[in-house]
């Protein structure tokens, strides 16, 4: 006579495991099935118009940092382009590639009188 016995253990993780498993995977990554969560991606900071607060809310950025990135833009003008922000102390090039997809460096508009 066969054993059922083994096959519990099995059907147990098949039917109740697994399904939390799913439902507890971090958004953005894979999930047992295959299928990526993601969320929506923030909007980019703006170099040339972020607050301290926005500039630290970039991975890496803290409050000194986002202090001297407001002090180069003040010194050097508005940034041309996001690698400009390797010139800041405190950023550097494996900062920058971390945080360059979140980045904008879009010249502020001026209103005409």
């Amino acid at each position: 006579m066969p054993r059922i016995r083994p096959i519990l253990p099995a059907l147990y993780l098949a039917l109740v495991w697994l399904p939390a498993a799913v439902q507890a995977t971090p958004q953005g990554q894979p999930s047992p099935s295959g299928v990526t969560a993601s969320k929506p991606a923030p909007p980019p900071v703006n170099l040339n118009t972020a607050t301290l607060q926005q500039l630290e809310t970039l991975p890496g950025i803290g409050p000194r940092t986002a202090a001297r990135i407001i002090e180069y833009r003040e010194k050097h003008g508005p940034f041309k382009k996001i690698e400009e922000l390797m010139n800041v102390q405190g950023v550097g090039e494996k900062s920058f590639l971390r945080i360059r997809n979140q980045l904008t460096v879009a010249v502020p508009s001026t209103p005409k009188s």
